[in-house]
């Protein structure tokens, strides 16, 4: 194979930059944050399921009506809806948090740290308090 001249670029070997990857990046609340944001939209997703079968069953009489009003008061399906309403409010919140990016406001490491944690302590705490809400509407235990 015949040799090639200094300065070619065709065909001449340079060092390649290395992807970036985990142990390059220090591991940093907000790409944590990005990653649950993207985690709690596919939970959503997946939660219309859970609405499409309560209309479902509302529409189809009392007998369907039942099986979804007992698979939803199991203990399985009390954890569905409170991870479902985690992720609501945990996307609603992460969508304000990338709003007040869109109007260039919050890029400096303080801020971006702060509202990262206000998008985790606000949904845990919006889900406690929606949770504690309802159960207190509801009377209580049943």
């Amino acid at each position: 194979m015949a040799e090639l001249k200094a300065g070619s670029t065709t065909g001449s070997r340079r060092a390649r930059p290395l992807s970036p990857h985990l142990q390059v990046y220090k591991l940093m609340l907000t790409f944590v944050m990005s990653g649950f944001h993207r985690i709690s939209g596919a939970v959503l997703y997946f939660g219309m399921l859970l609405i499409a079968w309560w209309l479902i069953a509302a529409a189809s009489g009392p007998n369907a009506y039942a099986n979804f009003e007992w698979f939803m008061g199991s203990l399985i399906g009390r954890l569905v809806l409170f991870g479902y309403t985690w992720a609501l409010l945990h996307h609603l919140l992460g969508g304000i948090r990338h709003l007040i990016w869109d109007t260039i406001h919050g890029f400096e490491p303080a801020e971006r740290e702060l509202l990262v944690l206000a998008t985790l302590v606000g949904s845990i705490s919006l889900t406690l308090i929606v949770w504690v809400v309802g159960y207190l509407a509801m009377g209580g235990p049943r």
